[in-house]
């Protein structure tokens, strides 16, 4: 049976503001890879990857797609035997407000699409091979 719509848009609203703090178990991730039964790859900060299991209340009512932030805890499954790292307790839904928060952390900033070296070689995609001035 489904979930009451009331939870549903509970859960959904916590998402979208961010907290004023995060306690110091919780840090902030990236994912990589979703692994199937409610578990993902995540890239911490540092580099580190860890394997981290989606929360109960988000289970079928959030969907988590690859390159997304999501809040783990990392201290919620320490005292288990088992391969866990952390477990999920938030996600990142509206990540222009999360990004201005102190604790956004650095290794985690936009990074701009276009190139703005002049440097750099000129890519020659799309366009016409040079023409030789020695065949005229």
């Amino acid at each position: 049976m489904a979930r009451p719509k009331r939870i549903v848009l509970a859960t959904i609203e916590d998402t979208i503001t961010p907290p004023d703090t995060l306690p110091p178990a919780h840090r902030i991730a990236r994912i990589t890879k979703a692994e199937g039964k409610n578990l993902y790859n995540a890239e911490l900060p540092d580099g580190k990857a860890v394997l981290a299991e989606l929360e109960a209340k988000f289970r079928s009512t959030v969907w988590i797609k690859r390159g997304s932030y999501v809040v783990v805890d990392t201290s919620g499954l320490a005292d288990r035997e088992n391969k866990l790292d952390g477990e999920i307790v938030n996600v990142v839904r509206d990540e222009k407000a999360w990004r201005k928060m102190s604790y956004w952390p650095k290794e985690f900033a936009k990074k701009s699409t276009y190139v703005e070296d002049s440097d750099e070689e000129e890519s020659t995609v799309g366009k016409m091979p040079p023409v030789d001035s020695d065949e005229e």
